[in-house]
């Protein structure tokens, strides 16, 4: 009765209401209902939880997971499925344009080309002449220009120019293409080395599964900060990248009806962008998925809360015990990655399947060649068990994802590049093929 007097009166209203007694008298209400017990006072007692746990539970609970959230993986396939889908669309689209552009310029140079059905091959073999030719004319015109130059230099320069351009024209496309793959990543490995570069180089050119960036996948996988890791990934690929160029050149000429292609130089680039981009998310959706609700789960485990201590004694001894549990780390890190291993790896597999007879030797340490079946086998092997062990040095499933690229691709991306290019071939093109 009290309690719901004070909501209703004001402060003068209550001080009257203590001091002048009510008009109902005490001999008007039975002893009875002045003492019945309210619904309140019936009521167990609530056990009311600490403020320790509740200050735990409001800023590490639900508030704590909210603020960070968990990482998709959305944004990252569709990134993948469309940057894909556009590069292999625009290689099929500058292939069907330099093939169209050097079947007429091979026709129109002579008569006896009009007369007689151009292949391939011819268009690859007038592609290299042009080539050539602006090599020498790029040597006729530093020959020119160091004539500027002090004499004792000039023939070192001429040798120079001749030492570097020589093997260039003598390599093969396939060749050619990787070489310049290893100078970009050459370059982007420079970039590493200039201090003010590298906050900038953190963030966009090395994919961290938990950064929610997706344009990284892409930049990541021509990015090396050692360069050991560069060197090692520029052999692989001048190795097998050629293998795999003159593979999609073969299954080009086996391809019915005929289609004329000028380069497969396009082609190669497609896959090799294509087997980093599904290599890199491969990693990504393991370390999302999987990585990141164990790693949560370990920090959230009640073995890592610290005990409560008592004594001076236990708090000495609980310190020392969690300091030498630091020491180790018992929960492993996500780390970002970057590197074309998983792109090299689709084409060593790709190779392997379309070579099978071939023979693989290391170069550093130099050892026997061996089945190139064998050695591949032998790094998918080592990649599994580094996973199951958990090493963290190299990104094991980013070369998982890139090996089983090279394999998918070697079933269906002749066919799947054939349709491709006739999707977006022009209709007099047809009828000329």
């Amino acid at each position: 009765m009290f309690c719901a007097h004070l909501r209703r009166y004001s402060p003068r209203n209550i001080h009257s209401c203590i001091l002048r007694p009510s008009t109902r008298s005490f001999s008007q209400t039975t002893f009875r209902s002045a003492f019945r017990p309210t619904r309140l006072l019936r009521q167990e007692p609530q056990p009311q939880p600490q403020f320790r746990e509740e200050t735990v539970r409001e800023r590490f609970g639900e508030a704590f997971t909210e603020r960070i959230g968990r990482p998709h993986i959305r944004n990252q396939v569709m990134f993948v499925v469309f940057g894909s889908a556009l590069v292999f669309s625009y290689a099929a689209v500058r292939t069907n344009i330099e093939t169209e552009y050097w079947t007429k310029r091979l026709t129109a140079s002579s008569f006896v080309w009009s007369t007689q059905s151009i292949t391939s091959v011819d268009l690859k073999r007038a592609q290299n002449a042009e080539v050539i030719k602006d090599l020498r004319e790029w040597y006729a015109y530093i020959s020119g220009r160091i004539q500027e130059v002090p004499g004792l230099l000039r023939p070192w320069v001429g040798i120079a120019y001749v030492a570097v351009m020589q093997p260039y024209a003598d390599a093969s496309e396939g060749k050619r293409l990787c070489w310049k793959i290893c100078l970009f990543n050459a370059a982007v490995w420079a970039a590493w080395k200039f201090r003010r570069l590298q906050g900038p180089m953190r963030v966009s050119f090395m994919h961290h599964p938990l950064s929610g960036l997706s344009y990284t996948l892409l930049t990541s996988m021509f990015s090396h900060r050692s360069f050991l890791h560069l060197a090692f990934n520029c052999l692989a690929l001048e190795s097998f990248g050629s293998a795999a160029y003159y593979y999609f050149l073969r299954e080009q000429d086996k391809s019915s009806p005929p289609q004329l292609e000028s380069t497969a130089a396009w082609h190669f680039l497609g896959f090799f962008i294509s087997a980093g981009l599904f290599s890199g998310l491969v990693s990504h959706v393991v370390s999302a998925k999987f990585r990141y609700p164990r790693l949560i789960a370990q920090l959230a485990s009640p073995a890592r809360t610290p005990k409560a201590t008592d004594t001076w004694a236990s708090a000495v001894a609980a310190s020392a015990a969690s300091a030498k549990a630091a020491t180790k780390k018992a929960v492993p890190d996500i780390l970002p990655s970057l590197g074309a291993s998983g792109a090299v790896y689709g084409a060593v597999t790709l190779t392997a399947l379309a070579f099978p007879e071939s023979q693989v030797a290391l170069f550093i340490p130099p050892s026997y060649p061996i089945s190139i079946q064998w050695g591949v086998g032998g790094l998918v092997l080592m990649d599994i068990v580094g996973i199951l062990r958990g090493w963290r040095y190299l990104d094991h499933w980013a070369h998982l994802g890139g090996a089983a690229f090279g394999v998918a691709y070697y079933a269906y991306g002749p066919a799947f590049w054939r349709g491709l290019r006739q999707r977006f071939q022009s209709p007099n093109d047809r009828i000329a093929t």
